[in-house]
Formats: structure tokens, C-alpha cells, sequence
């Protein structure tokens, strides 16, 4: 007798299927859910930094360190080389001007100087021969003069003579002409002895003059060369504080070598290295400030340095006002150097933000402060405190300024206490 079986209402297949399909069903609703929505990750309030933007007083300004110096420094160099045999002071004494430092010694330059000596000894001698060869050449021309002068007037004297005998018809016409000729004779004689005078007394006066510029000039050139070896005594050239003397007894110095300086302690200045990104935007007569001894002090750029070196160039600041007692030569001065003037704007609180996002959007927290959504914003100008906000924020906005290293691509964060 047949049994009839009754049919199972879930077979294992089919529930293998509805599984299947349940399974897909859930994957696409999940893709559609984190495709189609705002991607969102859990953020731990602790480890995150919350800023708040704010309106109020904001200058570009850049953190500087400047060096104080004296206002004055005088660099002692070589002027001639030579070996160290005597030093007068030591590093760091008060100096007077002309007050002896330190004495070389050179060798061949004292046989240089000894040599130039001869050289204007000789040019004075050569000068003295010269001279009494030129008054021995002279009185001679003078005794030519004085002969042709006498014979002249004799001449004239015959002349005038026979003129008046021909006249007289007491002399013949033959022995008129030899008186005439003689007369004549003389007379042009006597001119060109004069014009040869005057030629002689010409050259007398170039050639003195010559010899005068020729003993003149020895005499600048041995001038000069004493000076030489009087600058193997280096003396202070200004009244001020002897540092940085780099001499000792034996040592060879070359001609340009660095002895040391004299610094002038009536005030003070500030060197200041500045990061040449800057070097367009740096002008004499830029403000800045330092914080010493509680108390704020102003400083005004004086002198530009526009040689780049190591991606760094050099200012000098004065003091604007009272220099702060108890200010070293030497010591680090913390300055804030301004870029633009005071002004009101809203600021954002610098942070590490700004490296993924570049400044140009921020997550901002919402009004619940539960979530973070990403913003575009605007930033200025800036300085080592806070961005300037030009656009996408208000006052009293809250926003994430950390770094957002970890959060990808994320567009909202959900902050967890």
C-alpha cells in the first residue's frame, strides 16, 4: 500500500538562496548607502585641536633672530705683511686713537724704503750738477754777449763815423761800404746772440722744472714708502674697545690679513639673518619689536644687505627710542619683524591643517559641535599666530586646525568624547 510523502515547505536549497539573495540585497544597499552619502569617520575629541575664529588685531610679521652689535666697528687689517715682534695691548683693552696696538717687522720692505732713499739722493745731486752746469753755460753765453755788444758798438762808431767823413767827401765810397757791412755785420750778430740767450734761458727754466717734478716724485715715492714702515705699528685709528685681536709674537701675517677690530661702545645695532623667500618684501625703515626685561622695544630697519648667502641675507636695525639697559655686545635678540600694519581681520589659529589642505578648506564643526563637515574657505596673509580668513568663516566659527594626515578623503567627521 503506497504512502504519501508530504513535501517540505523549506528545502535547504531554497534556503541557501534566500541567503544568497538577502546577502546581495544587503550589499547593495550597503554600496548605495556609503556611495550616495557623505563619507564619515569617528573622530576622538581628544586627539584632535579645536580653534575658534575670532576678530581682532592682525599684522603679517616674522619671527627673526638678530645679534647685537657696536654701532660703529673699524676692522683692523694689514696694511703691509710682515712677522708679529711686539704687542702693546691685549684683546679687549679701551683703545685711544692713535694709541699703539701691535709693531711688524719686514725685511724687505726697510730695503725697499733704504733704496728709495738713494733714489732721491741721487735725483738731488744729478739736480745740483744740472743746475751748475746750466749757470756755467749761461755766464759763458753772457761773456758771447758781452764780446758781440762791444764789437757792435765799435762797429756803430766806424759807421757813424765814416757816414759823416762820406758826407765830407774826406772818405771814398769803398771804404763807407766796409764800415756799412761791418755795422750790419754786428748788428745781426748781436740779435742772434740774443735770441740764443733767451732759447738758453728757456731750456734753464724746463729743465729745472724737470728736475724739480723728478725730485718731487722720489720724494712722494719715499714718502709713501715711509708710510709703509710706519704702518708696521698698527695703531687704533678711533677711540673704542679693542676685540677680536688675532696676532701672536712670531706669527707671519700676510698684507690684507684680519688683525682684529675696534668697536665703538657710544650704542648699539642689531644684525639681523633673514630667509631670502623675503628679500622682495624687506626696505629700509621696516618696523619691528623685541620683548627684554618685561618691556617691548622698537626697531627700525637701517641698512640692506642684498648678498644672499646659504639662502639667508643680512639687515641692520637701530634702536627707535631708548636702548634697554643692560644690553650686551653679542647677545640674541628675538625680534618680531612687521610686513604690513595693524589691522582688523578675521584670524584663524594656525596648526598642522594647513599641510594637507593647503588653506584652501578646513572642517568646520557644526552648531551641536557632534560633527565636523569639510568647508571651502580663503586665507591671506599670515604670520607665526594665525591665518588670515578672507573668505568661508565668521566669528566664532569653531573649526579643526590638527593635522589631518589620517582622515583621507573623509567629508564629515563624527567627534566622539
Amino acid at each position: 500500500m503506497d504512502r504519501v510523502i508530504e513535501k517540505k515547505k523549506w528545502s535547504s536549497k531554497k534556503i541557501v538562496t534566500i541567503v544568497i539573495v538577502a546577502a546581495i540585497v544587503l550589499l547593495i544597499a550597503a554600496s548605495y548607502y556609503f556611495t550616495s552619502g557623505k563619507s564619515k569617520l569617528n573622530v576622538d575629541l581628544e586627539r584632535i585641536t579645536v580653534s575658534e575664529v575670532t576678530q581682532g588685531t592682525f599684522q603679517e610679521f616674522i619671527p627673526v633672530n638678530g645679534v647685537v652689535l657696536p654701532i660703529t666697528t673699524i676692522y683692523l687689517d694689514a696694511s703691509e705683511g710682515g712677522r708679529v715682534e711686539e704687542k702693546f695691548v691685549e684683546d679687549g683693552t679701551m683703545m685711544k686713537k692713535g694709541q699703539a696696538i701691535l709693531r711688524l717687522s719686514n725685511t724687505d720692505l726697510l730695503m725697499t724704503m733704504m733704496s728709495q732713499q738713494n733714489t732721491v739722493y741721487n735725483t738731488l745731486t744729478q739736480m745740483q750738477i744740472n743746475n751748475n752746469a746750466a749757470q756755467q753755460n749761461t755766464v759763458s753765453k753772457l761773456n758771447q754777449m758781452a764780446d758781440v755788444i762791444s764789437q757792435f758798438k765799435e762797429a756803430e762808431r766806424i759807421y757813424n763815423l765814416d757816414k759823416h767823413l762820406l758826407e765830407q767827401k774826406v772818405i771814398g765810397l769803398q771804404e763807407f761800404k766796409k764800415a756799412e757791412n761791418d755795422y750790419n755785420y754786428y748788428l745781426e750778430k748781436k740779435k742772434l746772440t740774443q735770441q740764443i740767450l733767451l732759447q738758453d734761458s728757456i731750456s734753464r727754466a724746463q729743465q729745472q722744472e724737470q728736475d724739480k717734478r723728478s725730485y718731487q716724485g722720489s720724494q712722494e715715492a719715499l714718502n709713501m714708502m715711509r708710510q709703509k714702515v710706519n704702518d708696521l705699528i698698527v695703531k687704533s685709528p678711533i677711540d673704542g674697545q679693542l676685540t677680536s685681536l688675532n696676532a701672536e709674537i712670531g706669527e707671519n701675517k700676510r698684507q690684507g690679513d684680519r688683525l682684529g677690530q675696534i668697536d665703538v661702545l657710544s650704542g648699539f645695532k642689531v644684525r639681523v639673518d633673514i630667509d631670502e623667500h623675503y628679500i622682495s618684501r624687506i626696505y629700509v625703515g621696516l618696523k619691528g619689536d623685541f620683548t627684554f626685561a618685561d618691556k617691548v622695544y622698537k626697531l627700525s630697519i637701517s641698512k640692506v644687505f642684498t648678498q644672499v648667502t646659504n639662502g639667508r641675507f643680512q639687515v641692520d636695525m637701530q634702536f627707535e627710542g631708548k636702548v634697554p639697559e643692560g644690553i650686551r655686545r653679542g647677545q640674541t635678540l628675538q625680534i618680531r619683524l612687521a610686513l604690513s600694519d595693524e589691522k582688523q581681520a578675521l584670524r584663524l589659529p594656525r596648526g598642522g591643517f594647513f599641510q594637507q589642505t593647503g588653506g584652501n578648506w578646513i572642517f568646520k564643526l557644526s552648531s551641536d559641535g557632534k560633527t565636523a563637515y569639510k568647508t571651502d574657505i580663503q586665507i591671506g596673509n599670515q604670520n607665526p599666530d594665525f591665518y588670515e580668513v578672507l573668505q568661508g568663516l565668521k566669528a566664532g566659527d569653531k573649526v579643526i586646525t590638527s593635522s589631518y594626515e589620517n582622515y583621507g578623503n573623509m567629508q564629515e567627521l563624527v567627534l566622539k568624547k
